[in-house]
């Protein structure tokens, strides 16, 4: 009966623990979708003419509204994935610090 008991109390600590990863998972994706709302124009306009020069240099006028195209959609990626992992790393670590200050 005691062997039951403590593996109710192991299930139940598991699922608060996988309730709050669910949520840090979702509070970063959240926050990290506004970042990319407003980080992603603020990239691509400082960093299009570079990319836009390069790319007609090395591939000619062509596809510069494809390659700026596919720069716009990328700046939007990458403020979305790098907010994401460390939104979601200073979540986990606050909660640690939390979790353990109240121990």
């Amino acid at each position: 009966v005691r062997l039951e008991v403590l593996s109710d109390l192991a299930d139940h600590a598991q699922a608060g623990q996988h309730l709050f990863m669910s949520s840090v998972v979702g509070l970063a994706n959240v926050l990290a979708l506004v970042a990319a709302f407003l980080g992603g124009p603020t990239l691509f306009q400082y960093t299009a003419p570079t990319i836009l020069d390069l790319t007609y240099q090395t591939y000619g006028g062509e596809i510069i509204g494809l390659a700026k195209l596919a720069w716009y959609g990328l700046c939007y990626l990458l403020i979305f994935f790098v907010a994401r992992a460390t939104i979601g790393t200073a979540l986990i670590f606050g909660g640690l610090a939390l979790v353990t200050r109240f121990m």
